[in-house]
């Protein structure tokens, strides 16, 4: 039976306390409602982004984002897509953002349907679903969602060397089956949930199960473990991005592994990093953002704010402070007489303080 071996060590412990503190702030900071969803939508953005050019795809952040606002349904061509959003790329390039785009809400509907029903015990199915989701328009129909039943070898993404030779097919079924009784009896023992993610991130990956698409599955599989036991940090946070960002140390901490024998240490240590300095960072902004705070206690009430008057507050979080001049290269297309009328709305709410008077004025956040 499978059973992984690691350490835990003071980095590992160093990591999830970063980690947990920054759970503590992201979970109840008491934002407005416009500010969470916009940094949902974000987070996906993000991770759909990061998490397929982590893989090679080769459109920009830009279009992505494009895309994923475009909000395409399923019937719809990649081809389709790309005109409508004016996009010039890869057709697979576009379908693959687009299905990613589809998994990640996916893995967030099941994270909601777990807290309903008090933690659903995922496992195969909802991983069959996850691959069948990732590999839709890009795999002929009958190998969505199923086993691979063909050798494969990894190549990596910046040389395309090979870098590790996972199970024969005959060997996929019985090796996820015995990671499934793991994960089945990690439920009932206390493993953090941050280091049962990371060893099922490394299964999937080094079981390879699919013909195609095991890196995305592995990396959504893992965000729906952590949900699943409530650390989905409000869905704010993309660790994908950090992966990508690190794609050298990400495969090499991925093949320590092996080079280790099997023992998952330098790979946990890699993985929790990545959540703890993604998350910290998302800490820090949204302790930032958390302005409303004190107003929120005084009057027992969220404050509103239209969404010009959110793209202030986010310039505002980037600067020091904000002048007229700055606040008109955030919002280009709107009025001088609108954007004085947002910043004198938000220092009435008193989020914001303004300093000096008429065209000198300088608006601060209020701590």
């Amino acid at each position: 039976m499978y059973k992984p071996t690691y350490t835990i060590t003071n980095k590992i412990l160093q990591n999830t306390g970063a980690i947990e503190a920054a759970r503590e702030v992201i979970e109840n900071a008491p934002l407005v409602p416009d500010w969470e969803a916009k940094f949902r939508q974000d987070a996906l953005i993000r991770t759909v982004h990061f998490g397929t050019h982590v893989e090679g795809n080769d459109l920009t952040l830009n279009q992505a984002e494009k895309i994923v606002k475009e909000d395409p349904g399923r019937d719809e061509s990649a081809e389709e897509v790309a005109k409508r959003s004016g996009i010039v790329a890869r057709e697979r390039d576009v379908q693959e953002v687009i299905n990613y785009r589809n998994v990640i809400r996916f893995v967030d509907q099941l994270s909601r349907l777990g807290k309903k029903t008090g933690g659903y015990p995922f496992g195969e199915k909802e991983l069959l679903q996850i691959h069948s989701l990732t590999t839709e328009k890009l795999l002929p129909s009958h190998l969505l969602g199923t086993y691979r039943v063909l050798p494969v070898t990894v190549r990596g993404v910046i040389d395309g060397e090979v870098v590790g030779r996972p199970p024969l097919p005959v060997e996929v079924p019985y090796q996820m089956e015995d990671f499934w009784i793991w994960l089945k009896n990690a439920n009932s023992i206390e493993i953090h949930p941050v280091i049962k993610a990371a060893v099922t991130h490394y299964e999937l990956v080094r079981i390879h199960p699919f013909i195609e698409g095991n890196g995305r599955v592995a990396r959504a599989f893992a965000l729906l473990i952590l949900a699943s036991e409530d650390y989905n940090f409000k869905h704010f946070f993309s660790v994908e991005e950090y992966f990508d960002k690190n794609l050298t140390e990400y495969y090499a901490a991925l093949a320590s592994v092996e080079k280790q024998n099997g023992d998952l240490t330098e790979w946990i240590e890699f993985f929790t990093q990545a959540l703890a300095i993604e998350l910290s960072k998302l800490k820090e902004r949204v302790r930032r953002l958390s302005v409303d705070m004190a107003i929120k206690t005084k009057l027992g009430k969220q404050i509103a704010l239209s969404e010009r008057q959110v793209a202030l507050m986010e310039a505002l979080e980037m600067k020091d402070e904000l002048t007229m001049a700055d606040a008109r290269s955030v919002l280009p297309m709107v009025s001088d007489d609108t954007i004085l009328r947002d910043l004198i709305s938000l220092v009435e709410k008193k989020l914001v303080r303004k300093r000096g008077k008429t065209k000198g004025a300088r608006y601060i956040l209020r701590k």
